[in-house]
């Protein structure tokens, strides 16, 4: 367990509080001990806008400016964990950088993640904080999500955190064979998570469950 004001925190922030996130997140469904503790450890209250501070432990999406949102708790595990289960690669794609806080919860748990954020106030400062966390496996790029980050394809995982009607086909492109793609398709209020997973130039495609996402906007 790290130490000092920024981990651990004090009242809404503590350890306390923490664990009894953990423990709803393993009442609805959440197995991956790896997974949990990386939602322990990692400082979500650092994530989301001081007047907030105090909700940063509760299992709900929060608005972090500029019309986006941290993700659900949940839904950051359930994702990571959907994942990893039986991951075996290096290399993460990850659209949507947002405020990084899904980011900071995955970048222990793979090699290196490759990470695209369309509004640059939200990349700069994700890309600061995540420094302050000495996360370094980390790279960042301003961008188009749609377009995904062809010059380090193939990606073993790709994580997609913002809803399109269908899965671009750009990131179907840049997954690696054997590789697994994770994120919501539909429209406002009738979104599903999804799994692709690439064999060769066939994909398979499953559902996790309903969720609720900001769309993946086109352009820069």
């Amino acid at each position: 367990m790290q130490h000092g004001n920024n981990i651990q925190g004090i009242g809404m922030t503590s350890a306390r509080t923490r664990d009894r996130l953990v423990e709803r997140l393993k009442q609805n469904g959440i197995r991956s001990n790896a997974v949990l503790e990386q939602i322990r450890n990692v400082p979500r209250h650092l994530f989301v806008d001081e007047a907030l501070a105090s909700r940063a432990y509760e299992d709900t999406a929060l608005p972090i400016g500029l019309g986006q949102t941290i993700s659900q708790p949940w839904v950051v595990a359930r994702m990571t964990e959907a994942l990893l289960d039986g991951f075996t690669g290096e290399s993460v794609l990850e659209i949507g950088t947002g405020c990084g806080y899904q980011t900071a919860v995955l970048a222990p748990l793979v090699r290196k993640i490759y990470t695209v954020e369309r509004i640059r106030e939200l990349y700069l400062k994700a890309k600061q904080r995540l420094r302050e966390l000495d996360i370094y496996n980390v790279q960042f790029r301003p961008g188009d999500g749609w377009e995904g980050w062809p010059k380090y394809a193939p990606y073993d995982g790709i994580l997609v955190a913002a809803a399109a009607p269908e899965v671009p086909q750009k990131l179907l492109e840049q997954l690696a064979p054997g590789g697994r793609l994770i994120m919501p398709v539909g429209p406002a209020g009738r979104q599903d998570l999804i799994m692709v997973t690439r064999d060769n130039d066939h994909y398979e495609q499953v559902s996790l469950g309903a969720v609720s996402f900001v769309p993946l906007v086109k352009g820069k």
